[in-house]
């Protein structure tokens, strides 16, 4: 229900790629174009998942319970109800923008509304679907919060006539099927990156109020709240269920925060014009976030990425380079282009592969879950 009442009029992401969009900055933005961006599918790019539903039917919160039921209260409580509507100074906003930067903002929402758009389908499916009482009243109360959100972009971007059809999106969008232990790994690391991403922008801007271009950017700090709070659930969802945590479990742990991470830094790198606007280095943004997100998992993992080490850096850099070197074999074409792609994947395995293996740093998991978001 709550991703019925999103569904507008109108489309937005698939074939249209940033780097298209680059090429014809001068030339207006359409609603096909925004809709070829959402139904795009990349290493890069959100997904749409499904899971084994009937698994989380056996999901036991007994171990975590008295942090469990003071942080679905707060989510009852629903403190943002009236926080996401617009109001006047959103309207042409869009339209003034330099082309260069409406393209990479664009993109920019558009992939933010296709990722809360993705947990709002998967967490309605979950709740129509499961019998654990827990877990429907969880999930019912995050696709209300992820709906709330893709809504409140998609009014940005009607605003300027190239708002998304996302019940179009919902039929044509591939779905990728994981293991609930995968999904909470993905979406306790996605909220709380989001959380990092959105307050790093937000303090930033308010430090830094001449390159605050939009109005969008004035929601963000209890927006990034809600991330917070879902991320919350799913990290005692993990702590209820210890061996998620443990034993060869904490390979997988490293993979998707490699994965997390690297998937961040080299989408913000290919946003130049609008990291220029904000004021932001991307590099050094990507960095504060990974330190703020660092933080923050060490309430549920018992490993992190040792992001300070220069080794590391070099080696993330090693993965950006590649990337480029995709992205220009698909920008020349033929033969050439497609040796330069040929070679470019094999550069960002091997230096995905540097990464994983590079020494991670350990720690116990705190007695007390439960965060605050004080960042």
């Amino acid at each position: 229900l709550f991703c019925r009442l999103l569904r507008p009029q109108g489309t937005l992401r698939g074939r249209f790629y940033a780097g298209e969009a680059k090429r014809n900055a001068h030339t207006a933005i359409t609603r096909d174009d925004a809709m070829a961006i959402a139904q795009q599918n990349t290493m890069l790019s959100p997904r749409f998942y499904t899971t084994d539903f009937d698994a989380l039917d056996a999901i036991d919160v007994s171990p975590v319970r008295a942090e469990w039921d003071v942080l679905i209260a707060d989510m009852v409580g629903d403190p943002n109800k009236k926080h996401f509507r617009q109001d006047g100074s959103f309207h042409g906003v869009l339209d003034t923008l330099e082309p260069d930067l409406r393209a990479e903002f664009v993109d920019f929402l558009v992939s933010s509304l296709t990722s809360e758009f993705s947990g709002c389908i998967l967490y309605a499916e979950i709740a129509k679907r499961t019998k654990n009482p827990d877990m429907k009243q969880l999930f019912k109360l995050l696709a209300r919060d992820e709906s709330r959100h893709a809504g409140f972009i998609n009014e940005t971007l009607k605003d300027a006539g190239i708002g998304i059809d996302l019940g179009f999106l919902t039929k044509t969008k591939k779905y990728t099927f994981f293991k609930p232990k995968f999904i909470f790994y993905a979406v306790y690391l996605s909220e709380k990156i989001g959380y990092s991403r959105y307050i790093t922008i937000f303090r930033h801007l308010a430090a830094n109020p001449q390159n605050k271009f939009h109005p969008i950017f004035n929601w963000f700090e209890e927006w990034c709240n809600d991330e917070f709070r879902h991320g919350e659930a799913f990290a005692m969802l993990m702590r209820a269920d210890p061996k998620l945590l443990t034993g060869l479990n904490k390979l997988w742990i490293r993979f998707f925060l490699l994965s997390v991470y690297a998937t961040m830094y080299v989408r913000d790198h290919n946003r130049p014009a609008f990291h220029a606007a904000l004021g932001i280095n991307p590099k050094e943004y990507g960095y504060k976030v990974f330190s703020i997100c660092n933080q923050i998992n060490r309430q549920v993992f018992p490993v992190e990425l040792d992001i300070d080490d220069p080794a590391f850096r070099r080696k993330m850099d090693g993965l950006l380079n590649a990337s480029r070197t995709i992205e220009a074999g698909k920008a020349q074409g033929g033969l050439g282009g497609m040796a330069k792609r040929v070679a470019g994947m094999a550069g960002a395995g091997l230096s995905f592969l540097r990464l994983y293996t590079h020494r991670t740093r350990t720690h116990h998991l705190p007695q007390t879950i439960r965060l605050q978001p004080a960042w």
